[in-house]
C-alpha cells in the first residue's frame, strides 16, 4: 500500500479548549506531569497503545505514538476560554477532580494558562450563576469576528504551528437544525442578524473552521453536525468530529451490548441511571439541556443491537436513562445499571452493573487523544467528518445517510486500520486462513 504523505508535526501545537472547567483542567495537569515524567498518560490510545503490523509471526507491535507522526507532548501548549474568570490552577482546585499534591507538581504552568472572555448565554446554560468572564458582544458575527482575533493572538504569542480546538464546555439546550443551520449562506446572514437558534458553541466551530482551526466537539451540542458547518469545513479543508465524550456508563454500555449481542443473548429492559455532582451535574439538572444528553445516550443501544434485525431478541427492550445531580458526590460520577437479559428457552437473568467513577479522568485522555488525531489528520491533509474517531463519542458523527457504528471493538478496528492505511501497511483483517494453508 501506499502512505499517506503527512506533513511533519514540527514546532508547537496549541489545544484550544472553550470550558477551562474539570475536563479540562484535569487534562492540562496531566498532560504537564506526563511530560515532567511525574506521572503516566493512562487511558490515551495515543499516547500507550500499540499497533499490531503485517502478520503476527512477525512481531511487529510498535506504539501509536512510535508508528505515525504525532505532535509530542513536550510541543503542546494550551489555551481557551471560559466564562468563569479562575486561572487553570484555581479552577482545578475548585473542580476538585485532583488532590492538592497532585497539583502542586504543576501549580507553576496551571496558573500561566488564564481564559479568555467566554461566549455565554443562559439561554443555553441556564444554571451556571455569577459568571465573570464573559464578553460582551453585541451580536454573533461580532463575537465570531473577536474569537478568530483570540486564536490569531495566541498562535502568534504562543509560536504556534498549528491549532486544534476541542469543545470541553457545558451541555448546551437541546437543539434540532433549524433553516439557519442548512447553507453556509443563511448560517452567516444568521450570525449577522444574532440569529437565536445560533449557540455559543456553534459560534467558536464557525470561528474555529475559519480560522483554519481543526474542531472536535465533546458535547452532545448541535455544533459541527449540520450541512453549513460541513460545508464550511470542506471549504477551509479543515477536519472536524464529534460529538459527547464516550467515558463512564455509555463506555460500559459499548463494552457490554456487543458482548451480549456476539453470543444471542436477549434483552428485555436497560435501566441506567447516574449521580454526579460537578459543574456538568449541575448543568444537567436543567430539563433542556438534559434532553441533548439524552438524545445522545439513547442511541447507543439501538444501533448496537439491530432491534429490526432482531425483533426476538431486541424488539421489545426498554431503555432508560436518568442523571441526577447530587452535589456531595463531585466529579466522582456513580453510573449504575440494571440489565434484564434472557437467554435459552427465554429464561430469564439479570446483569448490575455499579460503576463508580471521575468523569474528568476518564474524559481527559480523549482530549489528549483527539487533538492529536485531528492534528494528523490536518497534516495529512484531510477534511471534513472524521468518523474513524467515532472511539471517542458516544454520538459519533458521520455522514448523511450512514447510521453511527457504537460498538467500541469495531470503532477500535477501523481507528487502527485508519492509521494502517495512512502508513502504508496493510489492513488487520483477522482472517488468519494464512497460518494454515499449505
Amino acid at each position: 500500500m501506499t502512505s499517506t504523505d503527512i506533513k511533519p508535526a514540527s514546532g508547537k501545537l496549541g489545544i484550544l479548549i472553550p470550558g477551562m472547567g474539570a475536563v479540562a483542567t484535569t487534562f492540562m495537569a496531566g498532560v504537564i506531569a506526563a511530560r515532567k515524567g511525574t506521572a503516566a498518560p493512562i487511558g490515551s490510545l495515543s499516547q500507550m497503545g500499540h499497533i499490531r503490523l503485517g502478520k503476527r509471526t512477525e512481531a511487529r507491535n510498535p506504539t501509536i505514538k512510535d508508528f505515525v507522526p504525532l505532535a509530542d507532548l513536550d510541543n503542546i501548549v494550551f489555551g481557551g476560554w471560559d466564562p468563569y474568570s479562575d486561572d487553570a490552577y484555581t479552577a482545578a482546585m475548585r473542580a476538585g477532580v485532583l488532590q492538592a499534591n497532585h497539583l502542586e507538581g504543576v501549580a507553576e504552568e496551571l496558573r500561566a494558562i488564564k481564559p479568555m472572555p467566554a461566549v455565554f448565554s443562559h439561554r443555553w446554560v441556564s444554571r451556571l450563576d455569577d459568571v465573570d468572564n464573559v464578553a460582551d458582544d453585541p451580536d454573533h458575527m461580532t463575537a465570531v469576528e473577536r474569537i478568530v482575533e483570540d486564536i490569531e493572538r495566541f498562535r502568534a504569542d504562543n509560536g504556534c504551528e498549528r491549532l486544534v480546538m476541542v469543545w470541553c464546555g457545558s451541555t448546551e439546550a437541546f437543539e434540532e437544525p433549524s433553516d439557519v443551520h442548512l447553507t453556509l449562506e443563511s448560517f452567516e446572514q444568521g450570525l449577522k442578524d444574532n440569529d437565536p437558534h445560533i449557540s455559543p458553541s456553534q459560534i467558536y466551530a464557525y470561528a474555529a473552521l475559519t480560522a483554519g482551526v481543526p474542531f472536535a466537539n465533546g458535547a452532545p451540542n448541535l455544533t459541527v453536525d449540520f450541512p453549513a458547518m460541513l460545508e464550511l469545513a470542506a471549504r477551509e479543508n479543515v477536519p472536524v468530529c464529534g460529538k459527547d465524550f464516550k467515558t463512564g456508563q455509555t463506555l460500559l454500555k459499548t463494552i457490554l451490548a456487543p458482548g451480549m449481542k456476539a453470543r444471542m443473548l436477549g434483552i428485555d429492559g436497560w435501566f441506567s441511571t447516574n449521580i454526579l455532582g460537578n459543574r456538568d451535574g449541575e448543568v444537567l439538572d436543567a430539563p433542556e439541556n438534559f434532553k441533548s444528553k439524552e438524545v445522545s445516550k439513547l442511541g447507543v443501544l439501538e444501533t448496537i443491537l439491530q432491534p429490526e434485525a432482531y425483533p426476538e431478541l431486541y424488539g421489545d427492550l426498554y431503555h432508560k436513562v436518568r442523571i441526577n445531580y447530587y452535589p456531595p458526590r463531585g466529579d466522582d460520577k456513580e453510573g449504575w445499571d440494571n440489565i434484564d437479559i434472557f437467554g435459552w428457552l427465554g429464561y430469564k437473568m439479570q446483569i448490575k452493573v455499579d460503576f463508580l467513577c471521575k468523569d474528568s479522568i476518564l474524559a481527559a485522555p480523549l482530549v489528549l487523544d483527539l487533538a492529536l488525531f485531528l492534528d494528523l489528520a490536518s497534516r495529512a491533509g484531510k477534511s471534513g467528518i472524521h468518523e474513524w474517531l467515532s472511539f471517542y463519542f458516544k454520538s459519533p458523527q458521520v455522514a448523511e445517510g450512514l447510521y453511527p457504528e457504537h460498538d467500541l471493538f469495531i470503532q477500535l478496528k477501523k481507528l487502527k486500520n485508519t492509521l494502517r492505511h495512512m502508513m502504508g501497511e496493510e489492513l488487520i483483517t483477522h482472517l488468519g486462513t494464512e497460518y494454515y494453508e499449505d
